[in-house]
């Protein structure tokens, strides 16, 4: 069982005091997301908590740290270098912190990026790494916040879409698992509003065939009630 406040104490005391807010802000955000979509409170916690357990080290002794311990790195991940450290941290959530859960590594090491087919601690913690209170700097994040507790997944596209935007348009290498990611996603909601949009078309028949039919139905009464004050006469 793994003891979250010893890991509380171990990250406060390796990272810096505004990475270690940022941290505990991720893991409260996960969890209130957990509850919002029914996850387990204790894996998204734990998820959280570890997700930046790496950033201790700059860049440069990151990828160092790789190399030493045969993790491998894509010309894509080297060349956006800031990503790196979840892969790195995955590596420190098991290796030094004792998690083993597959779903708590996979959602440490693709924070950063995304990746197709993501689980969904995968991306709770994505996007509780944007909406986190202690976030003020990226745009509509009001907006993003309310949307993150209302559909995850939207979210989440949203977050993808605006991140290679950003990458795009100040001039940045965009990681292509970035953009593997947001591919994924848009083909998944493109998925999603097809049979939307199948039944409204159908919907929409339906409406006309009953207005049709209606309409029948007033002409034939009215007809039957003059055949019927004819006969009187």
């Amino acid at each position: 069982m793994i003891e979250i406040d010893s890991i509380r104490k171990k990250l406060e005391a390796r990272l810096t005091p505004a990475r270690y807010e940022h941290t505990i802000s991720v893991s409260f955000t996960c969890m209130a997301l957990a509850m919002r979509y029914g996850y387990d409170l204790e894996k998204a916690e734990l998820a959280g908590l570890l997700h930046d357990c790496a950033k201790r080290y700059d860049d440069h002794k990151i990828i160092k740290k790789c190399e030493k311990h045969g993790i491998a790195l894509t010309d894509s991940e080297l060349r956006s270098p800031a990503v790196i450290h979840a892969k790195l941290g995955a590596f420190l959530a098991e290796r030094k912190f004792g998690v083993s859960d597959p779903e708590i590594l996979s959602a440490i090491a693709c924070h950063t990026t995304g990746k197709p087919q993501m689980g969904l601690l995968d991306k709770i913690l994505y996007v509780a790494d944007y909406i986190e209170p202690r976030r003020d700097k990226a745009p509509g994040l009001t907006d993003m916040r309310r949307l993150a507790f209302e559909e995850l997944d939207e979210a989440l596209y949203q977050i993808l879409k605006g991140t290679l935007a950003y990458l795009e348009r100040s001039g940045h290498f965009a990681d292509e698992m970035t953009q593997k990611a947001f591919e994924a996603c848009e083909e998944l909601r493109r998925g999603k509003e097809e049979p939307l949009a199948e039944n409204e078309d159908t919907k929409g028949k339906e409406d006309a065939s009953a207005d049709d039919g209606s309409k029948g139905i007033n002409k034939n009464s009215r007809k039957g009630h003059r055949r019927k004050k004819r006969r009187k006469h």
